[in-house]
């Protein structure tokens, strides 16, 4: 089917950056929306940010104006750069893609997460 493969977690210092990076392949025909969310333990997991096929973005306020969301569309990639990151960020991040297949069915496919710890 659709397979979602993230990368670029791992141990950052508060105030410092990170770079995620998330690659689709497999039978896929469309990518409509791609996004990635975020769940801390012990909490639900939930919207950081998505991007539209067409390119407007969307952000959850806690990270409005220290992340930014991209996609590059030839190569079915989305990318979210992290920025004056903060321990409060400390999770695993999913990356997520809604998805015509080339069976011409639509579904929404989830990566297999990648830890970000923020701290010093």
């Amino acid at each position: 089917q659709v397979q979602l493969v993230e990368s670029g977690g791992g141990l950052v210092q508060p105030g410092g950056s990170l770079r995620l990076s998330c690659a689709a392949s497999g039978s896929i025909s469309t990518i409509y929306a791609m996004g990635w969310y975020c769940q801390a333990p012990g909490k639900q997991r939930e919207l950081v940010a998505f991007i539209s096929s067409g390119g407007s973005t969307n952000y959850a306020d806690s990270v409005k104006g220290r992340f930014t969301i991209s996609r590059d569309t030839a190569k079915n990639t989305v990318y979210l750069q992290m920025s004056s990151l903060k321990p409060e960020d400390t999770a695993v991040y999913y990356c997520n893609a809604d998805v015509k297949t080339t069976m011409w069915t639509r579904i929404s496919s989830w990566g297999q997460g990648t830890q970000v710890t923020v701290s010093s």
